[in-house]
């Protein structure tokens, strides 16, 4: 009952403008890396407060959420489980964690992952074995590769570099642009929150084969003097 309020909520919500103008921005024609996901046009504030009154929803109603192929439900879904597992106990943060895990082919956009890797996935594996996240990011899944690599935010916050480093080496040679911004995001906040000597050191082991995308992300606040030498490398 909950779960069809939830939808027919969403579906009075919906904005078809602002649709049309999601699909495009998200990249869903044929042969984009979000080919057939379907949007109703609905902000993400105005989904954070729908999420709110809807935070009990069980794993089973949740599941039937992400299978959808409508991107607010799947959005709204882990908005939902990001609330669950902040108030959870050990055992029901496992649960979570590993639901999501079977889940992350529909975490198929970059900000599904975005929202939800480090706030489950990297929060649950502080002070654990982070083996998984290696696997991940030997995915062919461009999804699990940029889970991989966006769950290590929780550990640049916790002021960990170790695991953000390994991990971008294993994406250098990744073909995908959406995985050279999310690697150059990371190394970049691993600069900003825990050493930018760390961040550098890896720049000049690899700024000279890096993708370029990735590289002018990772130096973005950087000086401009810094930026161009570099580039220029």
């Amino acid at each position: 009952m909950m779960l069809y309020k939830l939808k027919k909520e969403l579906d009075n919500l919906a904005d078809k403008k602002q649709a049309t103008n999601l699909q495009r921005f998200f990249k869903t024609g044929k042969g984009e890396y979000g080919e057939g996901d379907v949007f109703l046009g609905v902000k993400v504030p105005v989904l954070r407060s729908v999420a709110k009154r809807y935070k009990y929803l069980s794993l089973n109603d949740l599941q039937q959420l992400l299978d959808s192929k409508i991107h607010e439900h799947r959005m709204i879904s882990l908005f939902i489980l990001i609330s669950q597992y902040a108030k959870a106990d050990d055992e029901k943060k496992k649960q979570i964690y590993d639901f999501y895990l079977k889940n992350t082919k529909n975490i198929n956009n970059w900000d599904l992952v975005d929202l939800s890797a480090p706030n489950i996935v990297g929060d649950y594996l502080l002070g654990k074995d982070r083996s998984v996240l290696y696997k991940l990011a030997k995915s062919k899944l461009l999804w699990d590769r940029r889970i991989a690599i966006l769950a290590t935010f929780a550990f640049i916050r916790n002021k960990e570099s170790k695991d953000s480093l390994a991990i971008a080496e294993l994406l250098l040679k990744d073909e995908h642009d959406l995985m050279h911004k999310a690697t150059g995001w990371m190394l970049r906040e691993l600069g900003k929150r825990v050493s930018r000597e760390k961040e550098e050191e890896f720049l000049k082991k690899h700024c000279k084969t890096m993708p370029r995308t990735m590289l002018r992300y990772s130096i973005e606040k950087f000086d401009e003097k810094k930026r161009e030498e570099y580039m220029r490398r």
